[in-house]
C-alpha cells in the first residue's frame, strides 16, 4: 500500500485548448505520462483550463486512469452503454458507491493477507517469496541473511483467531472463484 508522503507537493497545471498541459512550477509543457509520474511521486495536482480557469482536475485524473491503466479493458461496450443510459445522477451514485466499496474490500483483504504472511509455514520453502529469497538463492547465488518473522502472540484471544480463519477462508474462496 502506498502511503502518502508526510508533506505532499502541490502542483498547478494549466490545460490549453490544444490539450497540452503546462506545469506552472517548472514553466514547461508536460505530457500526461509525466503528470502521472509526479502524482505517483506524491504530488497533489490541480488542473485548470488556461482560458476560463475552470477546474479540470477530476476530468484529467479520470483520463489518466482510463488511458494509462488499461481501464478500457475493464469496461466492455455493453456496460458502458448501460452506464450512459443511467443518467448523470444515477451514474455518479452507482460508480461512487461501487468503486469506494470495492476499494475498501480490496484494502481489507490486502491488510488481512499481510497480517497472516509472517505465519505462513510455506514462506521459508518458497525461494520466490519473502525477504532474502529470490533467484539468487534458487540458482545457488550468494546467500542473503534471512529476516525471521516475529513470533506469534503468546495467547491470542479466540475471537481473533476465529476472525483470521474466517478472513482466510473468504480469501481462499475469492481466489478459487477467480481461477474458474
Amino acid at each position: 500500500m502506498h502511503n502518502a508522503p508526510a508533506m505532499a507537493r502541490f502542483m498547478l497545471v494549466k490545460k490549453y485548448g490544444n490539450r497540452r498541459l503546462y506545469d506552472t512550477e517548472s514553466s514547461r509543457y508536460i505530457t500526461l505520462e509525466e503528470l502521472t509520474g509526479k502524482i505517483q511521486g506524491g504530488a497533489e495536482v490541480r488542473v485548470v483550463d488556461a482560458k476560463t480557469n475552470r477546474d479540470l482536475t477530476q476530468e484529467t485524473l479520470t483520463q489518466i486512469i482510463i488511458e494509462s491503466r488499461g481501464a478500457d479493458a475493464l469496461f466492455p461496450a455493453p456496460l458502458l452503454h448501460q452506464l450512459i443510459r443511467l443518467g448523470d445522477d444515477a451514474l455518479a451514485e452507482f460508480l461512487g458507491r461501487y468503486v469506494q466499496g470495492a476499494l475498501e474490500l480490496y484494502l481489507q483483504a490486502r491488510k488481512s493477507t499481510q497480517a497472516v504472511m509472517p505465519f505462513n509455514p510455506l514462506l521459508a520453502l518458497n525461494p520466490f517469496l519473502g525477504q532474502g529469497g529470490g533467484f539468487g538463492n534458487w540458482l545457488g547465488g550468494q546467500q542473503q541473511p534471512q529476516h525471521q518473522a516475529p513470533p506469534p502472540p503468546r495467547d491470542p484471544a479466540p475471537s481473533d483467531v476465529e476472525l483470521l480463519r474466517r478472513e482466510l477462508d473468504e480469501l481462499k474462496a475469492s481466489l478459487q472463484k477467480r481461477k474458474k
